[in-house]
């Protein structure tokens, strides 16, 4: 017996160190795959042969390693080894927002993202990376840089010129700083105002949403640079995101996010798809696969909707990337989940970190026949047209540093953003727009008063943004003021509200509203004003006359219970990094011209609110679209 036992060992050892040899050669024998000879003047880096030549032919050189490397999204700071990029050939490199270079200035872009890109150029094939950032307000990673307002300000808006121009201009700051792909435009509509992600979306109407977000495409591609440099826009999220169901979440740490939108074929069509359909009429190239589940299949492993429906149906020419680590939130094991994936029809993996796994499993699973050789021929096709359409082959994408005088008219566009996405829920008494023609005393209160931070709200430097003042070369609100009411009148800040009550004044006005926060840790089972907000408006009314109240806000907020007491209500939205837009409005610079992007609910119970019709039957605080005038 002891001796069977002995040989048992063996066998085990013998079959573990046979197993060992396979894996060995198997690495061994790729890393040896015959490369392609490159002649000295391939065919693909002729900018006059047309580009679905240049593909193929560049193909015919690639093997499959360097085919699936350009289908790997990697997180730059996971980039131990600059070489890596070569290596594996990776196809873009991306910042996770407050993934930034060690200087982080618009200088320190320049030369963090050129050297990646630089590498790149320098590979056997010299395939040019795609750079990647969350711009979406803005190139709000990088201080100084200009704050414009959040998607549904710019849907108070409702102006496509405006939010062409604001496209624009974020483009071309992108582009400064060598970058070349924004993850924007959002086209997400909520139903729900407890979703933190609420505030990245135009709106709940598929119509506006679609006009805005056709806007957007368009103004983020007429941006250049001056070598001719362009930044690709990027339609998010495919699909049915803002349709997911309260308590859902697939993260033990959100309530909403990364939820279930239930499937519903009619809401699929009318609804979630419209948008999308309209920004891929428009030219979008990418289109990036929510976290979301439709019924009980995550998004990314959705094949119906994105290869049968966007890619055969739709026509779609340009590739599917998933979302954060969107691959491996499928079911089973990463080797599993990215076969699923890859099958279903998304074209990049935003890993983000772990490439070397990555591509180790889809080659095996190529090897293997469970991923078809012509699936990773036409995720690579797909990925290369766009960077051929993008021009990445023919120009050195060399970023030239903005003008002062660019990043004043960016500057003075943010204003007018403000402006233009400013609401006004309620003004009996006509208070506003405010006068300076006469000498007053004005007392201010509220935690957005004074703090850029809050008023800039999340994706801004740091993924769930800052809290506080030190954004350098934006203006809170309370110096917006300052600046524009004139000599003739006295500002009095109290933070609190706290004032000698014995000396009432006229007017008080509390600038209000929410912390920053990004994605599910925004969600939030009860959305309104904080404590300390609202003793601070309570306090100022006991010395002020009359008050108005200024919402900085991602959402609407569940104010019903105190709206009565309030004798004006504005909504700021998330403004950026020019307080004085709000200002402007205030004191008549420009009217009120803004209305409700979305439903503003009187209560939980209402929710969700599903095309403006709320769950319990009865009427919203206010509708969409509404806003004074």
């Amino acid at each position: 017996m002891k001796k069977l036992h002995f040989n048992a060992h063996l066998l085990i050892g013998g079959l573990i160190m046979v197993l060992l040899i396979i894996l060995f050669l198997d690495m061994y024998f790729f890393s040896l795959e015959k490369m392609p000879a490159l002649p000295d003047n391939p065919l693909y880096k002729n900018s006059q042969t047309p580009v679905e030549d240049r593909i193929t032919d560049l193909m015919s050189y690639m093997t499959l390693d360097e085919k699936i490397g350009q289908m790997a999204l990697v997180e730059k700071g996971s980039v131990s080894d600059l070489e890596d990029v070569n290596t594996y050939a990776f196809g873009a490199i991306l910042s996770g927002s407050g993934s930034k270079p060690e200087k982080n200035t618009f200088e320190g872009w320049r030369m963090m993202v050129q050297e990646f890109t630089s590498t790149s150029r320098a590979s056997r094939l010299g395939i040019p990376i795609l750079y990647g950032v969350d711009a979406i307000h803005g190139h709000s990673n990088v201080p100084g840089a200009t704050l414009f307002p959040h998607s549904i300000g710019l849907g108070a808006s409702g102006n496509e010129s405006l939010v062409y121009e604001v496209a624009q201009a974020t483009g071309k700051e992108l582009i400064a700083t060598g970058i070349t792909w924004s993850y924007s435009p959002t086209l997400d509509m909520p139903e729900d105002i407890r979703w933190g992600r609420t505030y990245e979306s135009f709106s709940d109407d598929p119509v506006l949403v679609g006009r805005l977000g056709v806007a957007y495409v368009q103004g983020m591609h007429s941006a250049t640079g001056q070598d001719s440099s362009k930044v690709l826009a990027t339609a998010k999220h495919y699909l049915g995101l803002g349709g997911m169901q309260w308590n859902t979440s697939s993260s033990k740490d959100y309530f909403i996010d990364q939820g279930v939108t239930p499937p519903d074929e009619t809401k699929l069509r009318t609804t979630y798809l419209a948008p999308f359909t309209e920004v891929i009429s428009a030219g979008v190239h990418t289109v990036m696969v929510g976290l979301n589940s439709w019924g009980s299949t995550k998004l990314a492993a959705e094949r119906y909707l994105l290869t049968d429906l966007l890619k055969s149906e739709l026509g779609f020419e340009g590739f599917l990337v998933s979302d954060w680590y969107g691959v491996y939130e499928i079911p089973g094991s990463d080797y599993r989940a990215a076969i699923t994936a890859i099958r279903a029809g998304v074209d990049m993996v935003m890993l983000p970190f772990d490439y070397k796994p990555f591509i180790y499993n889809v080659r095996n699973a190529v090897l293997r026949k469970e991923i078809p050789i012509e699936r990773i021929d036409d995720a690579v096709r797909r990925i290369l047209r766009v960077k051929f359409t993008m021009g990445l082959f023919d120009t050195m994408q060399i970023p030239q540093p903005l003008s002062d005088e660019d990043l004043f008219e960016h500057k003075t566009l943010a204003r007018q953003a403000v402006r233009e996405s400013l609401v006004l829920l309620k003004d009996p008494q006509g208070l506003l727009p405010l006068h300076s023609n006469s000498s007053t005393t004005i007392r201010i209160t509220g935690s957005a008063a004074d703090n850029i931070g809050r008023q800039a709200g999340a994706w801004t430097i740091e993924w769930q943004g800052v809290d506080g003042n030190w954004i350098p070369g934006a203006t809170s609100i309370l110096q917006g003021l300052r600046g524009v009411a004139g000599p003739n009148v006295t500002f009095e800040y109290s933070q609190s509200g706290t004032y000698d009550e014995t000396s009432p004044v006229d007017i008080g006005i509390a600038i209000v509203g929410e912390r920053p926060y990004a994605e599910g840790w925004g969600d939030n089972t009860n959305p309104s004003l904080s404590d300390e907000d609202v003793r601070a408006i309570a306090n100022l009314q006991k010395v002020c006359k009359r008050i108005i109240v200024i919402l900085v806000t991602g959402r609407p907020l569940l104010i019903t219970d105190a709206i009565d007491d309030w004798d004006a209500v504005v909504v700021a939205w998330l403004p950026g990094s020019e307080g004085a837009g709000v200002a402007d409005v205030l004191y008549g610079v420009q009217p009120f011209t803004g209305s409700l992007p979305l439903p503003w609910p009187a209560h939980i119970g209402q929710l969700p609110i599903v095309d403006g019709k709320t769950k319990d039957g009865t009427s919203p605080l206010f509708p969409r679209y509404f806003g004074l005038r």
